[in-house]
């Protein structure tokens, strides 16, 4: 009389997707807070010195800008610079060593991830990162008396965004890259300018009508017309249309990203 020998086949589902983009938000997480001093410390520091330098000096110079002091009118531009640097500097470099040198992404894809999971998961780790930098812009600023509106605590939220469309743009320029100093064009060609003429240091009025429409180009104008409407409690209709922008440019660029960057990493 034989044997039967009977086989379970045991099916594993992977985890939904929240979960996945949980975990390789979670492992970013841990490695940043790792060195949570050196990491959460510049925030703090940065928009003083900017404001002292910046603020101080030109104020004495410039007068009323949009009804309010040029020093208050520059403070409510800092706040989401460091959401575009921040997250920037997180999907072009920190996502280039991660896929050329540390081999990171390999490990993910044998498990339970795909391409898509990672680079979303990586895009929402660089939006928390920018509104951390927004929130910390925001606190030092208002310390001085510098945002007086109550409407001011959203603006960490339009950090957030921020930070998605700088990560949705910085891994689709990443997607290009071959090598690791090929970044400095896209820093110095395109977010040094984009800090200038988006309404930072100065109203876009300012600028000739053909200049007007380039800085119309730029994610980061958008995102500053935003934060400035809720410092200074100036909402109006017309604001739709620039998160309307902020919404469509992360859909897009994130969709090409994760596109480019899937091949790439199968490869």
């Amino acid at each position: 009389m034989s044997e039967s020998t009977a086989v379970v086949h045991i099916n594993v589902d992977p985890p939904v997707f929240l979960k996945r983009l949980y975990s390789v938000w979670f492992r970013h997480f841990r490695v940043y807070t790792k060195s949570l001093f050196s990491n959460g410390f510049p925030p703090f520091v940065e928009p003083l010195i900017f404001l002292a330098g910046i603020g101080l000096g030109l104020g004495r110079y410039v007068g009323m800008i949009e009804g309010v002091s040029y020093i208050m009118f520059l403070a409510s531009g800092i706040i989401v610079p460091p959401a575009m640097f921040t997250s920037s500097f997180e999907c072009t470099f920190g996502t280039f060593i991660r896929l050329e040198f540390d081999k990171v992404y390999d490990g993910m894809v044998s498990a339970s991830l795909t391409v898509r999971d990672i680079f979303i998961g990586e895009m929402l780790f660089a939006g928390t990162k920018a509104c951390f930098f927004s929130g910390a812009v925001l606190s030092v600023v208002a310390c001085f008396g510098l945002i007086q509106s109550p409407m001011a605590i959203f603006t960490p939220l339009i950090g957030f965004l921020t930070g998605l469309m700088f990560a949705a743009l910085a891994l689709f320029i990443t997607s290009f890259v071959r090598n690791i100093n090929q970044f400095n064009f896209f820093f110095t060609g395109l977010m040094t300018p984009m800090f200038f003429f988006s309404g930072i240091v100065f109203p876009l009025e300012s600028l000739p009508q053909y200049a007007q429409y380039i800085a119309a180009l730029f994610p980061l104008t958008h995102a500053v017309a935003l934060v400035r409407a809720f410092c200074f409690n100036r909402l109006e209709p017309a604001l739709l249309l620039n998160l309307l922008y902020m919404i469509i440019f992360i859909a897009v660029f994130g969709a090409l990203a994760i596109k480019r960057l899937t091949l790439r990493v199968i490869d």
